[in-house]
């Protein structure tokens, strides 16, 4: 749990860039509702808010998707509503959710990778970044948990020294959420998560 001054300053900070993993409820459609916000206005929310685990993405898909804070990873555009179809109800349920490389909107992945590579500094200066953003968010020994093979290799090869660094399939793949949930159910059955709630 984190408080009300923390929460307030990771919303002005990273609030454009990041979010927690809750969501209000799914209605009539497995998209329904996912851009509502105003979970984040119950004091309520708080309460299952935990920075100790941190689900990461590579990167922003979109430019100008996420216009107001917390959007990220809240909307009906991608993959995301099966995140929410997949923790409801587990420990991952209020996890913060970032991504690794900021300010870097594209789609594919591949692309992303590829510039990294040419572009070593880009993710040097990411890195301490992302190092930053557990500190403020009052994350302390947090379990990153990436989406996908391209978040967990930067990953890996940056913090593998400090931090405890698990892979998913990223949300985007073509599985349907049944089956995604099926799929994060069964890795938690492989992540260390005592201490962490």
């Amino acid at each position: 749990m984190i408080t009300r001054v923390q929460f307030e300053f990771t919303k002005s900070k990273y609030g454009l860039q990041a979010s927690w993993a809750v969501w209000a409820d799914e209605g009539d459609t497995p998209k329904s509702n996912m851009g509502d916000l105003s979970i984040f206005e119950r004091d309520e929310t708080l309460s299952k808010l935990n920075p100790n685990i941190v689900l990461v993405a590579l990167n922003v898909s979109l430019d100008g998707v996420v216009l107001k804070p917390f959007q990220n990873f809240h909307g009906k555009i991608g993959g995301a509503y099966k995140i929410r179809y997949a923790l409801k109800d587990t420990p991952l349920w209020g996890a913060y959710m970032t991504d690794v490389i900021k300010d870097f909107p594209e789609k594919e992945s591949g692309k992303v990778a590829s510039y990294l590579r040419e572009n070593r500094e880009l993710e040097e200066k990411n890195i301490q970044r992302f190092r930053q953003e557990l500190i403020d968010i009052g994350a302390t020994d947090p379990i990153l948990i990436a989406f996908g093979n391209e978040t967990y290799d930067i990953l890996q090869k940056n913090l593998r020294d400090e931090f405890q660094i698990f892979k998913v399939t990223h949300y985007s793949h073509y599985i349907s959420k049944e089956k995604y949930r099926e799929h994060i159910l069964e890795s938690l059955k492989t992540l260390q998560l005592e201490g962490k709630n």
